[in-house]
């Protein structure tokens, strides 16, 4: 599971090493936050199958879902692009998909947080509601779109031995707490950014300063510098559905330009 993807920055480093990444590693499938992949925020469906040519089995998004105004009407041609789940019932495109991989099917499920994020459905039910869709049988890999960590482990804890793994995503900063919670199913706060590492969560430095220091609003664009890839690996058994491990992982370019 692979952590926001921001700009072009972000889609080239996931384009030069994920398939690669998926070799070495043996990864089964991949499922990548794209929410930010247009210019650093939201997605368009050229850039989705982008994503998808990359090596991205499903797409998740976030609070950025409608930033790219033409993505409202053209989302529903995608097949496995989610947006949160717990967003209005009348928004277009869907909350969760089931994707077929070479070796197993699984389902996504996007939800979005309430703490200091706007307002949104209550995540919690949601997921109770979508469970109650979902086939048994299937291992169920949840992005959880929010701010607050209290909110993220408290899902974690609500949903643990219902499905495979719950992960935050939306901070662009990747924590150290990964783990396995009683019942089987995997966390971690937050997977971190794919895009470039030596800037405000992926956005130019004087811009975001000048906002901090003056109160001035000022527009954020996404920086150059070199990228990161980030996010973690979920180990489970199909058959049980269950988590073994999870493991953060990081692909950094350094400020030299080498890696």
């Amino acid at each position: 599971m692979v952590g926001d993807v921001v700009g072009a920055p972000g889609r080239r480093i996931l384009k030069e090493n994920l398939a690669k990444l998926r070799e070495r590693m043996g990864l089964a499938a991949v499922v990548v936050n794209g929410e930010n992949a247009a210019a650093g925020a939201g997605i368009t469906v050229p850039l989705a199958r982008e994503l998808v040519a990359a090596g991205a089995d499903a797409i998740t998004l976030g609070d950025h879902t409608w930033s790219q105004k033409e993505y409202v009407s053209t989302c529903n041609v995608l097949q496995n692009v989610v947006r949160p789940a717990n967003f209005p019932p009348s928004a277009p495109g869907k909350g969760w998909c089931i994707v077929t991989a070479p070796l197993f099917r699984f389902a996504v499920v996007n939800l979005i947080g309430r703490v200091f994020m706007n307002p949104a459905d209550c995540p919690f039910l949601a997921a109770d509601r979508i469970l109650a869709e979902i086939p048994k049988d299937l291992p169920v890999f949840v992005d959880f779109h929010a701010e607050a960590t209290s909110e993220k482990i408290a899902l974690a804890k609500y949903l643990d031995g219902r499905v495979t793994a719950v992960v935050g995503t939306h901070t662009h900063v990747q924590t150290s707490d990964a783990f396995v919670l009683p019942q089987g199913t995997a966390f971690q706060t937050d997977l971190g950014m794919t895009g470039p590492w030596f800037s405000s969560i992926g956005r130019k430095f004087e811009p975001v300063l000048q906002k901090f220091i003056t109160g001035v609003p000022a527009r954020f664009d996404v920086d150059e510098g070199p990228a990161t890839l980030e996010g973690a690996i979920v180990t489970f058994d199909a058959a049980t559905r269950r988590a073994s491990a999870i493991e953060a992982f990081r692909l950094r370019e350094s400020l030299g330009g080498t890696r």
